[in-house]
């Protein structure tokens, strides 16, 4: 059964999860425009497995087929590329916040329970474990 995607996003995380798709956008980006045959020379696959993953990276909207005649030649778009970055910008913000809140909250549990023990914390250890070391230098 064929995964549906209904979300155009879901189409880029799909196509850019694929290494030999990867690799053609690449191509793209740095020799620009290719033509089918040109994109399937450095490759050990045979020309319709290329062609399948063509196909996949248009449907996502990362390549563009522009037909002259029977040559076809690739152009790589980078709308949907920006869309993940953005989406993957927010999402990296909202994690760094979520880690930077729990180490604070780690913090204060590590002084609470220090200040219950009476014992310095782990961390208060290792801290001046590496003071003396640097002093012994």
């Amino acid at each position: 059964m064929a995964i549906q995607y209904r979300n155009p996003l879901d189409h880029t995380f799909h196509a850019l999860g694929d290494e030999t798709r990867r690799r053609i956008l690449s191509m793209l980006a740095i020799g620009g425009p290719c033509s089918a045959n040109e994109i399937n020379a450095p490759f050990d696959a045979a020309q319709p497995t290329i062609s399948k993953h063509l196909k996949v990276l248009e449907k996502a909207g990362l390549v563009r087929r522009e037909v002259k005649g029977r040559v076809h030649r690739f152009h790589l778009e980078l709308a949907p590329m920006k869309e993940a970055e953005d989406w993957i910008a927010r999402h990296e913000a909202f994690w760094q916040g979520t880690l930077q809140r729990l180490e604070g909250y780690l913090a204060e549990v590590d002084g609470q329970l220090e200040d219950a023990a009476g014992q310095p914390s782990d961390r208060d250890r290792r801290n001046l474990t590496k003071e003396r070391e640097k002093d012994s230098e």
